[in-house]
């Protein structure tokens, strides 16, 4: 079910979506990736309602049906997530990001203590500034010239990334055969799956329908200050990666947790960027329960910290 809410500042549009066990299910706010939009790839229905989870999406400003948000910083999501809790009465919840909305799952931890119950950050990035940290090192060549074309400017990105879009719009497939030469042979076995390229391809979709805006903007984002310091989270927090990712490197997990106090951090050996996908499902029972210790997700743990 699709529906909306107006910014903090009542001057934007959200466009929000509810799944899973709506009446009475514990919340869990999942933040997409970059791009992408409130549609998926997301869990099925019949699991989140056996779990008794009311999962919780939407298109951040420039996305889909959300309108835009200029200048956006990666901080700002925490005022647009604690508007749509207030929306649907929510008073505490847990908050779950992937890729590109591992970032913005971190500001809401950090934001809003008092709100959010626990945190998972699936496949994210550090900050751009990090200190100690090569950001590029291990980042596939596609994600360092859309960076680096960040870095000189939301004008030259949107040069860049505004003709890709309009592709992508019109045939949703194309950026999915773009990325492909730049997978490993872990992403490639899980994307093959029909129904996971499928819930990809719509999302994709979604996202750029109305415009590049939300992909634009979320990489200056991720290119600029972040808006608050990871160190400050103090709730249980986890973090998950993929060892052989080479869309967000797993040394950015590595500098989050050694920096997030409440930190918790599991690399999987034989995984990638988009092995994500399987392990959210694994995640949703720590994210709703009372338990602090390390979730259990499916495959091999190389280390845990």
């Amino acid at each position: 079910m699709t529906e909306g809410v107006r910014s903090a500042d009542r001057k934007r549009w959200l466009a929000i979506a509810q799944r899973g066990k709506i009446d009475g299910g514990k919340p869990v706010f999942l933040l997409h990736g970059t791009p992408g939009s409130r549609v998926g790839p997301l869990p099925r229905q019949p699991l989140l309602y056996r779990l008794g989870v009311r999962l919780i999406t939407y298109d951040r400003p420039g996305y889909g049906d959300s309108d835009r948000h200029p200048g956006r910083k990666v901080s700002d999501v925490a005022s647009d997530v604690a508007a749509i809790a207030d929306h649907l009465g929510l008073e505490r919840f847990a908050v779950v990001g992937r890729s590109g909305g591992g970032p913005h799952a971190l500001a809401c931890a950090a934001l809003m203590p008092d709100r959010v119950t626990k945190a998972a950050v699936l496949v994210g990035l550090a900050p751009q500034e990090a200190e100690g940290l090569d950001w590029f090192d291990g980042m596939t060549q596609g994600n360092i010239a859309e960076y680096m074309t960040a870095m000189q400017g939301r004008a030259r990105l949107a040069a860049r990334l505004e003709p890709a879009a309009l592709e992508i719009r019109n045939d949703p497939v194309r950026l999915m055969d773009d990325l492909y030469d730049e997978l490993t042979e872990a992403d490639r076995r899980v994307v093959a799956d029909t129904g996971i390229r499928t819930m990809l391809l719509k999302n994709y979709a979604e996202a750029l329908r109305t415009s590049p805006d939300g992909w634009i903007d979320d990489a200056m984002a991720f290119c600029s200050p972040w808006g608050f310091d990871p160190a400050d989270i103090t709730v249980p927090t986890v973090l998950w990666h993929g060892e052989d990712d080479v869309f967000s490197p797993v040394s950015h997990s590595r500098w989050l947790a050694a920096r997030i106090p409440t930190a918790k951090m599991t690399i999987q050996r034989g995984a990638a960027h988009f092995h994500a996908l399987h392990v959210l499902p694994d995640l949703l029972p720590w994210l709703i329960s009372g338990d602090r210790s390390s979730p259990v997700t499916r495959g091999a743990a190389q280390g845990q910290g």
